[in-house]
């Protein structure tokens, strides 16, 4: 949405900074995302009367991959008609909102995946169960309605929620995919992003991150900027034409990138410019072979 930035970068800079990001749902949800009121007075505001709640984000449907526009405003249209009518909520049930909106089976499993109907149906899991339970008979059969006893399915693993949620609509929801593998990246003596900050010029340092984006400017003589993301933060890192040259496969391919360095902080002209001057350069992309993230290069 804005360019050099990805949605899930954005959405981790926005909890960094307070502001809580809720998933798409199909009670709430419209086609873009917007703003909502949330929150209760903090303890240490003494005068509630000139202190605003931070209004939280909601996703909109517009994220989902796959979800045709007409389809999401069909459905907020009749959800906005049903909530005028005085219907609360505005779907009681995944039944009433696949016959009341028309869906499709295939679209019905693209708000499953996405989590949207969490607040009609469950978890991603339990829903996309149900929606297949509202899919036609066959042959002979159509027509009729089968008759099966509910059945409860175990919430999926956060691992299996944090890839589903990156396929759905590419942002991390219940967690940082590198959170989820830092025990083997521990044998490698990284430091998470706020560690590193914490670092004096000149020190030693090891980092793990997503690769959100690279850069080889053609100012810059060779030198190839990259940015990796954590579950803490960013580590901009410097790789010299030379060091590329010797890890040009692990530099333009890894998605999950280690990087073996040297710290280096300025903060003598007031700011905070810290980054990593790599030594080695390693891909761990087959630690989360499942996630097939992106990186946005520019040259």
């Amino acid at each position: 949405p804005m360019g050099f930035y990805a949605p899930a970068q954005l959405v981790r800079d926005a909890r960094e900074h307070g502001i809580e990001v809720l998933a798409p749902c199909v009670l709430d949800s419209d086609w873009p995302c917007r703003l909502i009121e949330r929150g209760s007075v903090p303890p240490q505001i003494h005068n509630a009367v000139d202190w605003r709640p931070q209004p939280a984000v909601r996703m909109g449907l517009n994220t989902l991959h796959g979800l045709k526009q007409e389809t999401a405003l069909r459905l907020i249209e009749v959800r906005q008609a049903r909530l005028r009518a005085g219907h609360q909520p505005a779907f009681e049930s995944l039944s009433d909102l696949a016959h009341a909106v028309r869906l499709q089976r295939h679209e019905l499993d693209l708000l499953a995946q996405a989590d949207a109907l969490r607040a009609l149906a469950g978890h991603r899991a339990q829903a996309a169960w149900s929606a297949a339970a509202l899919a036609p008979l066959p042959g002979l059969l159509a027509g009729h309605h089968a008759q099966e006893p509910a059945l409860i399915l175990a919430e999926p693993p956060v691992a299996q929620e944090v890839f589903a949620d990156h396929r759905a609509h590419g942002v991390f929801m219940k967690a940082h995919p590198v959170s989820l593998v830092r025990e083997p990246l521990s044998a490698f003596g990284v430091q998470p992003a706020t560690v590193l900050r914490s670092y004096p010029d000149g020190r030693l340092a090891r980092a793990s991150g997503l690769v959100t984006h690279r850069q080889r400017p053609g100012t810059a003589s060779g030198v190839v900027f990259i940015t990796l993301e954590d579950d803490t933060g960013q580590i901009n890192v410097i790789v010299w034409p030379q060091l590329f040259e010797r890890y040009r496969k692990e530099v333009l391919q890894a998605r999950l990138m280690t990087v073996f360095g040297v710290w280096q902080a300025d903060t003598s002209t007031g700011g905070q410019v810290m980054h990593l001057v790599a030594r080695r350069v390693l891909d761990h992309t087959g630690l989360l072979a499942e996630l097939h993230t992106r990186s946005r290069d520019f040259h």
